[in-house]
């Protein structure tokens, strides 16, 4: 479940439970809420590899009323030599009404076994609000190893604000589940629909 309880109690322990500077992220937070009592949200943490460098960031979307709150925090090396470290903080409230597109993208292992409740290997949670495209450009080419002729580009265009991916594996079931739940709550909230009961 995402729904963050009372004064936003939930909200507040999968935050702590990510443990990525959780004092900052929980007050940037609910500074961004600015007293509107959070309804449901979702907490992802993501680790990412770069060369010899590890990078952490959090994002966190809660939905208030009818608002969206995003919240993302990176930490990055302040200095060449790496002792220091600074957390880069951003913020964005929206509309939900303004919220033109929430798509999941579903992964499930051995679909062939598949029968109601099987579990999702992992989804991808992607919000769009404000029509900002991503381009994944690539040469095109055609099937004759000899050809040198300049055929252009191929690709996709996709709108996107944000892209989480949840993976039972590395996140849990009960994650998955949550994306789940908190993509239902801010489809009803963005449609401006009551949830089925």
């Amino acid at each position: 479940m995402t729904q963050s309880g009372p004064r936003g109690e939930r909200l507040h322990q999968d935050i702590e439970r990510a443990g990525f500077y959780p004092q900052l992220v929980h007050d940037v937070v609910a500074e961004a809420l600015d007293g509107t009592a959070p309804d449901s949200h979702l907490v992802q943490l993501e680790t990412t590899f770069d060369r010899d460098e590890i990078h952490r960031h959090i994002t966190v979307l809660v939905l208030a009323g009818q608002v969206l709150h995003i919240t993302h925090v990176d930490d990055q090396q302040y200095d060449e030599a790496g002792h220091e470290v600074v957390a880069l903080v951003s913020t964005e409230s929206v509309a939900a009404s303004e919220v033109h597109s929430v798509t999941l993208t579903y992964a499930y292992y051995k679909p062939q076994e598949y029968q109601p409740g099987h579990p999702i290997s992992e989804v991808n949670l992607s919000v769009a609000w404000t029509g900002t495209r991503n381009l994944d450009l690539q040469p095109a080419g055609c099937e004759d190893p000899q050809c040198e002729a300049d055929h252009g580009y191929t690709g996709m265009s996709a709108v996107q604000d944000v892209v989480l991916r949840i993976s039972a594996e590395a996140d849990g079931t009960e994650a998955v589940e949550g994306a789940r739940e908190f993509a239902r709550c801010l489809r009803r909230a963005a449609l401006n629909q009551s949830p089925i009961r």
